[in-house]
Order: structure tokens, then sequence, then C-alpha cells
């Protein structure tokens, strides 16, 4: 039996989960998820609380059945608390800056870079050089931090660029010079 999926699920007060033909909606106090999961799954909630089971030990159900746990539970916690993640700038010159909804960032190009949040994504900017991504859904919240990630990755001589908080860039050394020659 799989550690993850047989554990179950407890809704908490305010959130309401609808389950139809495995396809889940969950509402809560940050807004609505729904997903549809895996069609062998057996889902049940009874008194606020939520189980998946599997309908057998085939390799694949095997596989499902943890997974499946999973994304209702980041559902559940998406709509409650939310997800965040935070990137850090690193370099001379280079910033970000929030202009209403997008962040303007400076990152060493010639011309700045505007990024716009995508719907139910909201972006945070306590310094020049940190950013809060947050939203309700974790898959997509992760997916917009990549994304900024990817506009000026972390290089590894001097370590400028964005990184996640708390990210270890394995820096390496630049070049000896022309030791011995004449």
């Amino acid at each position: 039996m799989s550690r993850i999926g047989k554990m179950p699920i407890t809704v908490p007060a305010g959130v309401t989960v609808t389950i139809e033909n495995n396809f889940v909606t969950v509402k809560g106090p940050k807004g609505e998820l729904s997903r549809q999961i895996n069609k062998n799954m057996k889902l049940t909630l009874d008194n606020g609380v939520l189980t998946v089971e599997r309908p057998s030990d085939e390799k694949e159900d095997r596989a499902m059945h943890g997974l499946s746990r999973t994304l209702i539970n980041n559902m559940i916690i998406g709509v409650t608390q939310g997800f965040s993640k935070t990137l850090e700038i690193n370099g001379v010159g280079y910033r970000a800056a929030k202009q209403g909804q997008n962040i303007n960032f400076t990152l060493g190009f010639s011309h700045p870079v505007v990024k716009e949040p995508p719907a139910g994504i909201t972006f945070e900017v306590p310094a020049p050089n940190k950013i809060v991504v947050s939203g309700a859904d974790k898959e997509v919240v992760g997916a917009v931090a990549a994304e900024i990630r990817t506009l000026r990755p972390p290089e590894p001589y001097k370590g400028k660029g964005i990184r996640y908080e708390g990210e270890y860039v394995r820096r390496k050394i630049g070049k000896a010079g022309a030791k011995g020659k004449k």
C-alpha cells in the first residue's frame, strides 16, 4: 500500500469539494481549482474526510495512487493557504520594480523586461532584489517562478542572475592567466 496514497485528506471548514466522474473541484477562500484525476482511482468523501483508493496492485495503479492523493491535497492547501516561491536577483544593476500588476526587470540587457502575471498569480517585490510569486495553484506558481528564473539564470563565475531563495549555485574558478610564460 502506498504510504502517501492511503493517508486520508481532511477537508477544512470553509472549503467545499465536489467529485463528479473523478473530476475534482475545490472551492475555498483563495479561489477555485479543478482537476481531472486518474479514472482508475476511487475517490470517497465522508464527513469532511476524503480518501483515495486504488483498484489493484498493478504498477500504474500504484504509481497513480500517491500522485492522485497529493494533487488533491495540494488543491485543498492552495485554496486555504496558497503557495509562494521567492526569487533573488544578484548582480550589479540588476533589479526588479513593480508596475501595477506587472514586474519590470533590469537585467543587463539593452531593454527592460516586463513580465505579466497569468490569471490567479500575484507578484510582490519587497526589495529591488527580491520577488515573491504567489497563488493558489502550486503547479502554476512553480512554472511562473521557473519562467522568471530563465530570464537570466545564475552563471557559475560571478553568481549573477536570478535564483530561487536558498538555491546553491556551484561556482567555477576563472582563467588562471598566462603564468610562467615569457
